[in-house]
């Protein structure tokens, strides 16, 4: 293996040791740029050289700060910049371990993961999720109307048709993934790589917040009708080529979803104040 440790020393490493932070304006590399960058650069090149795999343990930081001839403070800062690519996860006091990098898609909610137990107990996340797909889905259903080959259409027609036989069927977790599908046939038929890469991205939102609103929303006579027409409406518009229509039918959709769960929370409420409510000396309960 080629050693790294020669080419990888600084002054500032030679004249402070390898465990010493460095002095306010020695955060910079020699020839430019920041210091924890090019130690990152050195870290990567060290996995690959090594062949480490994901689970597969660094050596411990006191000796790779020897080995790479560098403070232990750049090579913190170093692996800190890793592991928010996806590539290093640092374990308390159980050393650093290499990863799998994140895909694209992934790196979108990466940064959500950790409050993802948070938000889906809270009840207005829901809500939160509507909003950016809101944002998001009137555009990628006005490009998909523009953009969509055969087989798009013929996707988007697939899942549609899936939710209504996973609906007729009960099978209330198929009927959620099938809707998560028909909205990203949607996405795919737009042809816009970062659309299609944050919808992919927030998939697994997407599908926590379809589960939740479905688990409401067709249990209620009053709002499968309206829902049932909302996609049918989406899907003929992307079909028939019509942007206006679809974006108009993506933001209907998704406001009448935000509008009929506000309402049926309050529903609930209500139910919930008026159980605790005092029955009276004539309530049949009694």
């Amino acid at each position: 293996m080629t050693n790294i440790s020669t080419s990888a020393t600084t002054p500032s490493a030679a004249r402070h040791g390898p465990h010493d932070a460095p002095p306010p304006g020695a955060a910079s590399a020699p020839g430019g740029g920041r210091l924890s960058d090019r130690v990152a650069a050195q870290l990567r090149a060290l996995i690959a050289e090594r062949g480490l795999q994901p689970e597969q343990r660094l050596p411990a930081e006191r000796a790779l700060a020897l080995e790479l001839g560098v403070s232990r403070t750049a090579l913190r800062e170093a692996i800190a910049q890793l592991a928010s690519q996806g590539l290093l996860r640092a374990r308390a006091g159980g050393g650093t371990y290499v990863q799998r990098p994140h895909t694209p898609e992934e790196q979108v909610v990466a940064p959500l993961q950790p409050f993802l137990p948070l938000l889906q107990g809270d009840p207005e996340y829901r809500f939160d999720v509507l909003e950016t797909r809101h944002a998001l889905e009137g555009a990628t259903a006005w490009h998909a109307a523009l953009r969509a080959t055969d087989a798009d259409r013929a996707r988007i027609a697939a899942a549609f048709e899936a939710m209504l036989q996973a609906h007729a069927q009960g099978d209330a977790a198929a009927e959620a993934r099938a809707d998560a599908d028909f909205h990203l046939a949607i996405a795919e038929a737009a042809h816009n790589r970062v659309l299609l890469q944050v919808m992919r991205g927030l998939f697994d939102l997407l599908q926590t917040n379809i589960s939740q609103s479905r688990h409401k929303l067709f249990q209620s006579p009053r709002t499968f009708a309206p829902l049932l027409a909302q996609h049918r409406a989406l899907r003929d518009a992307i079909l028939a080529g019509e942007p206006e229509r679809a974006r108009d039918a993506a933001h209907a959709h998704l406001s009448f979803v935000h509008t009929a769960l506000r309402s049926l929370d309050e529903d609930e409420a209500r139910r919930a104040r008026a159980s605790r409510l005092p029955s009276s000396p004539n309530d049949p309960r009694r």
